[in-house]
């Protein structure tokens, strides 16, 4: 589609380089650079153990790192978790971490911290926003966060992220463990989301679905970046076919 081209030629929203972090003295991720130009949707796939959630912690600055990470063209490293989620970041955890007796809605405006902080008295707005997006939230609204499906837990968390009007998303897994068609369903939003601004860092393990969505992708194994390229032609690599997208294609074929 012709919408699917973001302004490469400016200056990148995220600029990573030379990213190292890890648990203790286990060192995970040995160097990483990767950029994100503003308004894309940039993907990183690898196997299990690849490094994937370690490398949206560090940025989040959930774990310690060494190297340099730019925001807006300013370093951040420097800066707490809770000042990089002021300054527009929002990771929506593989775990989602919801409060399960607590309504969607109620979820949903604990996500707006960051606009009631910076004293934005439209915040309320962004709900309309995240229904219109997730038309099953607003069905839900007043339902407890813990009786929803996976699929509307998942949106639940995404929305939440959203309600702090973030300028980057950091998705970790976000089809894990869903049926096929709530998998298309959370990818068609994150599509959607080109048309909000919003720049979107998606981990995924589910390679064909990441790479039809991105428009640029990154391979991540044994935290080193393998490969990376336009979305499009790394879905076409006989690399990332035969470990990424054989199996799933072997699958189809004998099913």
């Amino acid at each position: 589609t012709a919408e699917r081209k973001p302004a490469m030629s400016q200056q990148p929203l995220l600029v990573v380089k030379g990213l190292r972090a890890g648990y203790g003295r286990a060192e995970v991720l040995h160097g990483i650079d990767l950029q994100a130009p503003q308004g894309s949707v940039i993907t990183v796939i690898g196997p299990n153990g690849a490094g994937k959630s370690t490398l949206l912690n560090a940025l989040m600055g959930v774990l310690p790192a060494q190297g340099v990470i730019e925001f807006q063209g300013q370093p951040i490293s420097a800066l707490s978790l809770e000042e990089r989620v002021m300054l527009g970041i929002a990771l929506v955890p593989e775990k989602r971490e919801l409060f399960g007796t607590m309504p969607v809605q109620d979820n949903l405006i604990l996500g707006a911290f960051r606009q009631v902080r910076l004293g934005n008295k439209a915040w309320r707005d962004q709900l309309d926003v995240v229904y219109q997006l997730f038309p099953r939230l607003a069905e839900r609204s007043h339902q407890a966060a813990g009786t929803l499906s996976g699929g509307e837990r998942q949106m639940l968390a995404v929305g939440r992220a959203l309600m702090s009007r973030p300028t980057l998303l950091m998705l970790d897994e976000p089809s894990l463990g869903l049926a096929p068609l709530v998998v298309k369903e959370i990818f068609r939003t994150i599509d959607a989301l080109r048309s909000t601004g919003v720049t979107t860092l998606l981990v995924e393990q589910n390679a064909r679905a990441a790479l039809e969505t991105a428009d640029y992708g990154y391979v991540l194994e044994m935290g080193d970046m393998a490969l990376n390229g336009p979305a499009r032609e790394l879905a076409t690599d006989p690399r990332v076919i035969d470990t990424y997208l054989g199996a799933a294609r072997k699958k189809a074929e004998t099913a």
